[in-house]
């Protein structure tokens, strides 16, 4: 070290020890604290300090004669105060700080910024003392400094840096970046995070960092070795505190033993250990990072060949969304698909399925499950939600998945009989899964898919009101197409959606549109259907009456304009057929006809022009009773339909 000073130092002290000797007339005077004048003369001879509220501050005076100093801050310019006091409040910065430097020359800081980064960031750690973290660089030079696109310029100073052996790079950044005056050597800048890392979990993510960069090191084989030592060391000592760091531990050095060829080291525990000893598997997978949950699992899988499957498919009812995705994934791809569906299916029947594993087949709900899918799975969603309450589980992603995918509820009762679905629409009524809002969402959402069922929510009793007088041929027509369209024009319609879809590129593929289409046509129909067989009320028109036109009634008529006799046989709603003068009671003429007597005119009006007809005799017409026609249909060897109530 030379002997010799610099001018500028030379000064410095010269200032330095005039201001002592002033500080010290001063004390005699009694106008300030002895203990305060060494604090004061390194903040004047700094001349620039901080404040705790008002940040930084030129100082521009000393007054020793009224004992004042007054400081330029930013937001109180200008301000003065007792010496003895701002001692106490503020502290001294150095004319090297980044802060005084912007305050002395911005536009120096701003070249050095476009140029030197490196030169830049070394200035900001060693202004607060070797080290910053990413927030207090950027707060540092933002927007003063670097004007313009924070993120790039940081990007390319970060990649500089890393090449540069005199900076540390934490692996969080919440982390501070530690400048050192001595260039470390690539295994050093490596193992440095590993070493000083507090915790086995900082521990992980240093060598998981570690394990990136190791290419670039000559000596890896020794740096490997010495991450598995320190490894090892940290999985017996939370083998029984916290199991899932360990295990995760294990992960990463059964993967670094794999990629360098280093031996395992004498003792070293395995991830069966940890499994044995386990009395929550789920928790203890679960507790892992979701990169290491799949590695877990395939350990797992390669330590117990003979018990895995039956030990997913019962976590898969335990565990979370995520975890419930890697586990049926697995099973999948090795090919036992059929008994995990096998396994669902049960849970489904009997109400046992958890809320992750039904909001897993909701969000995941295909033409595979095609089996399963209906309102059963709806009704086994609700019992979980149900459960889940009655656990005190705070659990709502199922619930909204629920009211929020608009087309999951009809995809799971599309099909299905207009029984089940009321079934389903009393056991929505009854559940405490959703509030009135979304209940009448949900029902709304039902009702348009099956309209017939809107007096079974709004409770209208006054069902024979809205009935249909039908003959018994006309409703096991009706009931044979809704047979049909069930079970076979609607499920071939769904395998043609399925077989268009695998073509792919939804948007251009003309057979996925047209079977949607066609899909929509299906379902407008099985709802009017649905509609008019319950409504439906058959009768073989034999307790008709004769003394006014009613259904089942032969009437014959005269038509007054052109005066010749006619005869109209009145019957049910799907009876008509005008080619053989059969009415239809609910068609213009059939109703003009009803309730008059003999002798009466009845009048009504067909494209503008008025039809008079005089009612002369009216006689009962029967037709085939329920008996005939199951008789009709078994010669056919087809069973008879059900007889509408």
């Amino acid at each position: 070290m030379s002997d010799t000073m610099t001018e500028e130092e030379t000064t410095t002290v010269e200032q330095s020890d005039q201001l002592q000797s002033e500080f010290k007339r001063l004390v005699l005077d009694g106008k300030l604290d002895p203990k305060l004048t060494d604090t004061l003369t390194e903040l004047v001879t700094a001349g620039f300090c901080t404040h705790r509220s008002w940040g930084f501050g030129k100082i521009t005076t000393v007054d020793t004669l009224m004992s004042k100093i007054t400081i330029d801050f930013q937001s109180k310019p200008g301000h003065s105060m007792d010496l003895g006091f701002a001692a106490k409040v503020l502290s001294p910065l150095s004319s090297s700080h980044i802060l005084a430097r912007k305050a002395t020359d911005l536009t120096g800081l701003k070249r050095m910024g476009a140029l030197r980064h490196l030169e830049l960031i070394k200035l900001v750690l060693e202004s607060y003392g070797g080290q910053a973290t990413v927030a207090l660089i950027q707060e540092s030079l933002v927007p003063d400094v670097i004007e313009e696109d924070w993120k790039k310029w940081w990007a390319d100073a970060k990649k500089e840096m890393k090449s540069d052996g005199h900076f540390q790079l934490p692996v969080k950044k919440t982390e501070p970046i530690v400048y050192h005056a001595e260039e470390l050597s690539p295994a050093d800048k490596l193992m440095s995070n590993i070493r000083d890392a507090k915790g086995l979990k900082a521990q992980l993510a240093a060598a998981t960092e570690l394990c990136k960069g190791i290419d670039g090191v000559e000596n890896k084989e020794v740096v490997q070795d010495e991450v598995v030592s320190i490894l090892n060391d940290a999985i017996r000592n939370h083998l029984t505190l916290k199991p899932s760091l360990a295990l995760e531990a294990i992960l990463l050095r059964d993967s670094i033993h794999t990629q360098s060829g280093i031996q395992p080291q004498e003792g070293e525990l395995a991830a069966n250990d940890i499994f044995e000893k386990a009395d929550n598997l789920a928790g203890l997978i679960e507790g892992l990072s979701a990169a290491k949950q799949k590695l877990a699992l395939e350990a797992f899988r390669q330590s117990h060949s003979d018990t895995w499957v039956d030990t997913y498919l019962k976590l898969i009812n335990e565990t979370g969304l995520r975890l419930v995705g890697e586990l049926i994934q697995i099973l999948i791809d090795t090919g036992h698909f059929e008994k995990f569906k096998a396994s669902l299916a049960k849970l489904i029947s009997k109400r046992e399925a958890s809320t992750d594993l039904m909001l897993w087949m909701g969000k995941n709900r295909s033409d595979s499950f095609a089996d399963i899918l209906g309102p059963e799975v709806f009704r086994a969603m609700m019992a979980a939600i149900e459960n889940d309450r009655f656990e005190d589980r705070k659990t709502s992603k199922l619930g909204d998945l629920i009211l929020s995918d608009q087309e999951l509820i009809t995809d799971l009762i599309g099909s299905a009989d207009i029984e089940l679905v009321e079934d389903l629409v009393r056991a929505l009524q009854a559940t405490n899964c959703f509030d009135d809002m979304d209940k009448r969402s949900l029902l709304g959402r039902i009702v348009k898919e099956f309209p017939s069922i809107q007096t079974l929510i709004s409770g209208d009793q006054a069902k024979e009101d809205n009935s249909l007088i039908v003959s018994w041929q006309s409703l096991e027509r009706r009931k044979q197409e809704y047979e049909e369209l069930v079970k076979e024009k609607i499920p071939a319609n769904s395998r043609e959606i399925a077989i268009a879809r695998s073509y792919g590129d939804l948007r251009e593929n003309h057979e996925f549109k047209a079977a949607k289409e066609a899909q929509k046509l299906l379902l407008s129909r099985k709802g009017e259907l649905e509609i008019d067989l319950t409504r439906a009320r058959a009768t073989d028109f034999s307790d008709a009456t004769i003394d006014a036109v009613t259904v089942g009634n032969k009437v014959g008529v005269t038509n007054l304009e052109t005066n010749k006799p006619e005869t109209f046989i009145v019957l049910g709603a799907w009876d008509g057929d005008p080619e053989n003068q059969i009415l239809s009671y609910l068609t213009p003429l059939g109703q003009a006809f009803l309730g008059k007597k003999p002798g009466d005119e009845a009048e009504f009006e067909v494209d503008r022009e008025a039809k008079r007809y005089r009612i002369e005799s009216i006689e009962r017409h029967t037709v085939a009773g329920p008996t005939a026609v199951a008789d009709e249909e078994d010669e056919t060897g087809e069973q008879p339909g059900k007889a509408a109530e």
